[in-house]
């Protein structure tokens, strides 16, 4: 599928790329255009519009394009819920997580850096699979915590370590 946002990435236009293309579409394509120009790519290619205005997939209230799309493609795992806290709070007025701060400045350095928008999805990506395996952590930490309240340093790591991977 070829998919269509607005040029000069941030947050939720990195954000949803990386989303698309682990849990909608891997071979998705991405085309990046001034904002006027969104909706003549969705006629003249077909493409499905996100992070626009007046779009399906673009803010809705409180919530931001990632939140659209995990909720048009019913994405169902909790760390991806998690991980909708923190770039929701980096997009928008949110304070659904103090650590959107951290990832909006990061973002910030990432899209001003890069050649073009191709390359600054490109160097977020590890941002958000880094993200996503915090995420998967505070819910086992959550999930575990009698059990790792009593292990050492080391032990905890290796026991989240273990439970990140079956």
């Amino acid at each position: 599928m070829k998919w269509v946002t607005r040029e000069h990435v941030h947050v939720d236009r990195t954000a949803c790329p990386w989303l698309i293309k682990k849990f909608v579409d891997a071979q998705a394509e991405f085309i990046f255009v001034p904002v006027e120009k969104v909706d003549e790519v969705v006629r003249k290619k077909g493409a499905i519009p996100f992070d626009a205005p007046n779009v399906e997939l673009g803010h809705q209230g409180e919530k931001c394009s990632f939140d659209s799309i995990i909720s048009k493609y019913k994405i169902k795992d909790p760390a991806v819920l998690e991980l909708a806290k923190i770039v929701r709070s980096a997009d928008t007025e949110s304070k659904a997580a103090p650590e959107g701060a951290g990832l909006s400045a990061i973002m910030t350095g990432i899209s001003i850096t890069a050649k073009n928008d191709h390359e600054a999805i490109r160097n977020a990506s590890p941002v958000y699979d880094a993200l996503y395996t915090y995420s998967k952590l505070e819910l086992l930490r959550e999930k575990f915590k009698s059990e790792i309240g009593k292990m050492d340093r080391r032990q905890r790591r290796e026991f989240l370590k273990k439970k990140l991977t079956e």
